[in-house]
């Protein structure tokens, strides 16, 4: 009776550890994008997934929660457990839509660890070569005649293409205002019909559509797949070869380790792999795979960089 008892026992305890052991992913894990279907982060982390699952045989489970430029993704994120089985797909604007809707940042940016940064993506400016306006040097001459009247256009007030425009005409000296569009593609359509001259973005914005052209971009150097496209640095705005949008996926605070390390490790398999490069670089994407201690930093600065521009041209108080 007694080594029945001890083996009940025994095999209670080697259960209950097998269950506590458990590794990550043992259930669906619900990834939350903020853009509709279609948007660019959806596309994005449905590529991502169809990727990893070379890598693993988790269950992802993609859904579309739309509205207030991120804010109700976020939070629903926010009011699920921190058990890594639900994931936030944010980009840079994101980031900065919390800072301009005055929502608390202890909660809705550092509310988050910031696991896998996936690319950045060049900032550019395009013009419409439809237009007289359409060069560096013809933007600098109109923005001179007009005195701050010149239109910029761009999909949202307070994102990082507005930060992006604000930038570029405290370094290059000129005035000009932002007029956001409800969607990128509204926005394009304003600078192609000349109500606006710019419109700030990134270069696959400009893929399949005519009659736009890359006024300059944010890189080093000129990027491969726009070899026409003059970099910042070639015009002489300095200090403007770095200025990206990133997109990623971060989870609630509290999050168990082992989870974010998974996602970690995921990341850079995904990186690696040529399909997923060869769907991102043609249109002149870095690849990367930041984990939380680079991605984290690059928050920061970020949330520093808005809070400077936006404080200066009297979006924020």
């Amino acid at each position: 009776m007694k080594k029945s008892l001890l083996f009940v026992a025994l095999c209670l305890v080697i259960l209950s550890a097998g269950a506590a052991l458990a590794a990550y992913p043992d259930k669906p894990i619900r990834v939350v994008n903020y853009a509709g279907p279609g948007g660019l982060m959806d596309v994005t982390s449905r590529k991502f997934i169809s990727v990893a699952q070379k890598y693993t045989n988790a269950v992802f489970v993609v859904e579309n929660k739309e509205g207030a430029g991120g804010l109700i993704g976020m939070q629903a994120v926010l009011e699920q457990p921190a058990d890594g089985y639900t994931v936030f797909a944010p980009t840079t604007s994101v980031v900065m839509k919390v800072l301009t809707s005055n929502k608390d940042i202890d909660e809705y940016v550092w509310g988050f660890e910031w696991v896998a940064m996936l690319m950045r993506d060049p900032e550019c400016l395009i013009g419409s070569d439809k237009n007289a306006v359409h060069t560096w040097a013809d933007v600098v001459k109109d923005a001179k005649e007009k005195n701050g009247a010149q239109l910029w256009t761009g999909p949202a007030a307070g994102g990082n293409d507005h930060l992006m425009a604000m930038k570029t005409w405290e370094v290059a000296g000129i005035k000009a205002k932002w007029i956001p569009y409800n969607s990128g593609p509204e926005a394009m359509l304003g600078v192609l019909s000349g109500q606006g001259v710019v419109y700030v973005g990134n270069p696959a914005d400009i893929g399949g559509r005519e009659g736009y052209n890359i006024i300059a971009v944010s890189s080093k150097e000129r990027l491969k797949s726009f070899p026409d496209a003059p970099t910042f640095g070639e015009l002489g705005l300095m200090g403007m070869d770095d200025e990206t949008m990133w997109r990623g996926f971060c989870v609630k605070k509290g999050t168990p380790e082992e989870a974010m390390v998974w996602w970690e490790d995921l990341l850079k398999k995904v990186a690696a792999d040529p399909d997923w490069r060869s769907f991102l670089e043609p249109d002149g994407i870095e690849v990367v795979d930041w984990g939380r201690d680079k991605f984290t930093e690059q928050v920061k600065k970020d949330v520093d960089d808005s809070l400077t521009y936006m404080k200066k041209y009297g979006i924020i108080k």
